[in-house]
């Protein structure tokens, strides 16, 4: 025996839903991503579903997003993975490179394409003689 319209409680679940969706603090839960993972929200988040849960003895409410990241991988020039991180912005990582400025970093525009080109071909020859004892 039914006692409510199953659409009228979808509708009104919905209907809190985006009531509380609508008055999330992002500048909080941006704050607590940070801390906790070390990971900044970008513009592109997306509600992907929610529901009202039992956590513990409690009513709470579990939203999942969608989010965007930048995914940063470094790694050496034989594969090895040097670092993997993930990072807030493009701009972010920009600003912290510019806060402390690796000594060791070589803006691309300024290789040296030439010498890189002639320790190359002398490592090759290197090898070569090395292959022919």
């Amino acid at each position: 025996m039914r006692v409510a319209n199953r659409e009228a409680i979808e509708i009104g679940e919905k209907e809190l839903l985006d009531a509380v969706i609508a008055e999330l603090d992002w500048d909080a839960i941006e704050k607590k991503l940070k801390e906790k993972h070390n990971i900044s929200l970008q513009e592109d988040v997306e509600f992907k579903n929610g529901d009202l849960v039992v956590h513990g003895s409690k009513i709470a409410y579990e939203l999942n997003f969608d989010v965007k990241i930048t995914l940063s991988v470094l790694f050496d020039r034989f594969g090895e993975c040097i670092e993997l991180s993930a990072a807030g912005s493009k701009e972010e990582e920009i600003e912290e490179k510019e806060e402390a400025p690796d000594e060791n970093f070589v803006p691309p525009e300024n290789i040296n394409y030439e010498k890189n080109n002639e320790m190359a071909s002398e490592l090759s020859d290197m090898i070569d003689e090395i292959n022919e004892e």
